[in-house]
């Protein structure tokens, strides 16, 4: 039967694996940003763990667009088990240098599925994944953008105040 249904599927199995691991990313992601969100408001940074709230759903968000995906193509989709998170960041800069690793990371997943579309000339995969590169756009942006902060304002100080306060006001515009 699993034949049969294989055959029914608008993705090949490599996409589809590759689209599982990509749940997997977005979930971990997600838990990421909430042990950061939780980071954050142990340590009074109350602006940077509502933006890390924020982030967590938003990467839910994207967990669910490509698991839904991958049904929708007739594929199975897994529900991924996420362990191993870190709880404790030594500051408050890592806590945003590390967010910009994971969405640099998760960018890097994306086109590696991409590449793998375009040798199996799975256009309708590709065509999927442009919202998601638009949207890695936005995230990257912010996420610079938050530690840049650390540069132009300092530490000294109110200086992780004013960081604190001004997270949340990043906001990307296209063009």
């Amino acid at each position: 039967m699993k034949d049969i249904m294989r055959v029914k599927s608008l993705i090949s199995s490599d996409i589809e694996t590759l689209l599982n691991q990509q749940i997997k990313k977005e979930a971990l992601s997600s838990s990421i940003y909430l042990s950061m969100a939780s980071w954050c408001g142990r340590n009074g940074y109350d602006n940077s763990a509502d933006y890390f709230f924020k982030q967590a759903e938003e990467e839910r968000m994207h967990q669910l667009k490509f698991y839904k995906y991958v049904l929708d193509m007739g594929g199975m989709a897994i529900s991924p088990e996420v362990t191993n998170i870190k709880l404790e960041y030594n500051s408050f800069r890592e806590v945003f240098e590390e967010a910009l690793e994971q969405e640099i990371s998760v960018t890097q997943s994306i086109k590696n599925i991409a590449a793998r579309c375009h040798k199996e000339h799975d256009y309708v995969t590709l065509e999927f994944l442009n919202w998601f590169f638009k949207e890695q756009r936005e995230e990257e942006f912010k996420a610079r953008r938050a530690v840049e902060l650390f540069d132009v304002i300092g530490e000294e100080g109110t200086g992780r105040w004013q960081i604190d306060k001004h997270v949340g006001q990043i906001v990307y515009t296209e063009g």
